[in-house]
């Protein structure tokens, strides 16, 4: 399955949100969009990103890019792991896994067997209390960030190589 890669226009979509709003990518043109699709709910490393992407929300809001988080979990799932915390972005369920698909998303063991050994996330994950198994027995979804422009189109495609690859928040103003 080939990638989408920058330069190409974003596929358009319709979701519902953690509070069941219909959300659309549409909704956001004039802005950019920096869309993050990550593993299930419970997946230790996606909440750290998640949190890094809190830390910096600021940031983000100030360069017009709003973020958009997408878990291929349930919303009841959602609130018990990453709903857990107030964020300052929307978070869309996508159990059927449809934005996944129609972003191309990958899944690979080697990528979840690379994630385990890498050891500065790991004792960050247990020093921010993010340890859990409970997202072993989940598909080995690989995340992607795609940062859109105020247009549609795609300005970076970001496939991460294991569950914790994510587009670097630096980059990410800088392209924004």
């Amino acid at each position: 399955m080939n990638q989408l890669s920058a330069g190409q226009k974003s596929p358009e979509f319709t979701v519902l949100d953690l509070s069941g709003k219909r959300v659309s990518l549409r909704d956001f043109r004039g802005k950019k969009v920096l869309l993050s699709l990550f593993r299930d709910a419970a997946c230790p490393f996606c909440n750290l990103r998640v949190r890094e992407l809190a830390r910096n929300y600021s940031k983000l809001e100030e360069k017009g890019i709003v973020v958009l988080a997408v878990f291929h979990s349930t919303r009841d799932r959602i609130m018990e792991f990453s709903g857990k915390e107030s964020l300052p972005f929307l978070i869309v369920p996508d159990p059927d896994e449809k934005l996944y698909q129609l972003f191309r998303l990958q899944r690979s063991l080697l990528g979840k067997m690379k994630s385990m050994v890498k050891f500065g996330k790991m004792k960050e994950i247990m020093s921010e209390g993010l340890f859990n198994l409970q997202s072993m027995n989940q598909p080995n979804t690989l995340p992607a960030d795609f940062l859109i422009d105020e247009n549609g189109q795609i300005i970076e495609a970001y496939y991460g190589k294991d569950f914790g690859d994510h587009l670097d928040v630096n980059t990410i103003l800088k392209r924004g």
